[in-house]
């Protein structure tokens, strides 16, 4: 019965109709590859020569039900350049949610296998959103140094998530955008790949990726350990031994 099970699931997985978003993927000159015996897709790509990676598949967040988008690109930013910008519903459920975890029965410690969404509603201060009257009704944002958070967030990137907010960014959906450890990701539900939606996500990350460039003064010469070795938790892939197909 359980193998039974796991075929039918593995055959509406392999079955969608990916063609529109592996269309939308090959005319950009990006790469696709869909994972096999897995509902979802890895679409790779170049910003300025840099290469950035798309995944769509089965959450990795308790806070995404069913499917959600992933983007991820290395940046070699500065350390202490760690910045969280997300959506204001979920802001104010993982606050609630991690206050019931690690301030009941006066727990003073936040467990590494937290996500650092979640710890750093806890570690960082906010960012003062005042003056961005727009965004701060459907955003909120903390960062390592409120400053440079803020101007993270001003001009471009603000413009892009206040368009994103009126046009294909429910106020029910979770969407987060971090840079942790010189990376920068992104992070929503989605549960229908429509290259719209894919294409618009990549549009907001790679003005979260420049303005992300240009307010921490640029990016770091690592030498040798550019490669920062280990798998933050804020980002997991594919399983390797499920590798993407063509």
């Amino acid at each position: 019965m359980l193998e039974s099970l796991k075929r039918l699931f593995s055959r509406q997985g392999n079955d969608r109709d990916l063609s529109e978003v592996e269309a939308w993927a090959k005319r950009r000159g990006h790469g696709f590859k869909r994972v096999r015996n897995e509902d979802g897709f890895v679409i790779d790509g170049l910003l300025e020569g840099k290469p950035w990676r798309i995944e769509w598949g089965a959450s990795q967040r308790a806070y995404i039900e069913g499917h959600e988008l992933r983007l991820r690109m290395e940046l070699d930013l500065p350390g202490e350049a760690q910045m969280l910008v997300l959506s204001r519903a979920l802001m104010d459920s993982l606050e609630r949610k991690t206050f019931e975890e690690f301030t009941d029965n006066v727990q003073t410690q936040i467990g590494t296998k937290t996500p650092e969404e979640m710890r750093w509603l806890v570690m960082f201060p906010k960012v003062d959103l005042g003056n961005l009257r727009t965004l701060r009704n459907r955003f909120g944002a903390v960062a390592s140094m409120p400053a440079t958070g803020l101007s993270w967030l001003e001009g471009p990137l603000a413009n892009m998530l206040e368009n994103a907010a009126g046009e294909w960014l429910h106020d029910d959906q979770p969407f987060l955008l971090m840079t942790l450890r010189g990376r920068a990701y992104l992070r929503m539900q989605l549960d229908s790949p429509d290259p719209k939606a894919v294409a618009a996500a990549l549009a907001l990350f790679e003005t979260g990726v420049t303005q992300a460039i240009r307010a921490s003064g640029g990016p770091v010469d690592r030498g040798a350990d550019s490669t920062q070795s280990g798998r933050s938790t804020a980002w997991q892939s594919f399983p390797p031994e499920e590798p993407p197909r063509r």
